[in-house]
């Protein structure tokens, strides 16, 4: 089978240092919120926080989707690979591949896109729906199959087209089998679990009642104490709202353990993994619950 690779390493330089960038940021952020009293400069430490943090998991997948991305050529099926999308096309159901500028009429490009990252579906109007799996624009061909177009850029577009050219004029030895495999199916896969569908609804509803009392119970704390001092004296009190960072890191610790896991779960050998991840975002729940009881406690 032959194999040709996009460009990769553009895009992964940018999205690694996106993601230190935003990280940084967003650490810095919540650091400065332990530091500062209730006011408009809290509630913006909290916000930038929280949308800086929101694309680092995004462009973490992506950049893992990049170095896994690939695309492989055979006298019987293609199959192109990026991150946990895999798409199984029998030889015989490619119509024709073509470089994107050889159309009439421009293609749209997706809009959310970085170098290293050109992802989505965008429509033609000549020939409908087009998904692109590509790391940038300059070397895009499109791959047109019995049931969509395909956007792809393959390093050598020219040897690409020189492979595919000669697969089939070869002809198919046995015939192949169509098949999609998109990232939500793991979800799907996990959930079918008894036991990891108690794991994700726990950790729901325990980081849910952890916010929903804290939110209730802050405003009528006028202090708290979030911490001790190395000499195991409270530490300086703060304003009673501030104890809603707790339920915040939470919901934090329990969103990345749940992501990882089910990173990890794809693979059967290391579901065992997933699970202890999932079960630890339960136990951390607990434990901020029971943070939360003993800081009311030692304030009233």
């Amino acid at each position: 089978m032959n194999e040709f690779p996009p460009p990769r390493q553009r895009g992964l330089v940018i999205h690694l240092v996106s993601i230190l960038v935003l990280g940084a940021i967003s650490l810095t952020m919540f650091w400065l919120v332990f530091q500062t009293p209730v006011g408009i400069l809290f509630t913006i430490y909290i916000l930038v926080a929280l949308f800086t943090f929101i694309p680092v998991p995004i462009l973490g997948y992506r950049a893992y989707a990049l170095t896994r991305s690939n695309y492989f050529l055979n006298r019987d099926n293609l199959r192109l690979v990026w991150g946990l999308r895999i798409e199984e096309v029998p030889l015989a159901d490619v119509e024709w591949v073509r470089p994107i500028h050889a159309l009439p009429v421009p293609v749209t490009l997706p809009w959310l896109r970085l170098p290293g990252g050109l992802l989505g579906i965008t429509r033609h109007p000549d020939i409908g729906k087009i998904e692109f799996l590509a790391s940038n624009s300059e070397t895009l061909l499109l791959v047109a199959t019995a049931r969509r177009v395909f956007a792809i850029s393959p390093a050598d577009p020219a040897a690409f087209i020189a492979a595919f050219q000669r697969a089939t004029e070869m002809g198919s030895l046995t015939r192949a089998e169509a098949h999609s495999q998109y990232p939500s199916f793991i979800v799907a896969v996990a959930w079918e679990s008894l036991l990891v569908r108690f794991l994700w609804l726990a950790g729901v509803l325990l980081n849910v009642g952890l916010l929903l009392w804290v939110t209730l119970l802050a405003p009528r704390l006028a202090h708290v104490s979030l911490g001790f001092t190395p000499a195991v004296t409270p530490q300086e009190p703060v304003a009673g709202t501030q104890l809603i960072l707790l339920p915040l890191l939470s919901a934090l610790s329990f969103i990345v353990g749940w992501l990882t896991g089910l990173f990890f779960y794809r693979r059967p050998d290391q579901r065992m993994l997933s699970l202890a991840l999932w079960a630890s975002g339960v136990a951390s729940a607990i434990l901020f619950l029971l943070a939360v009881y003993f800081i009311i406690t030692m304030t009233t």
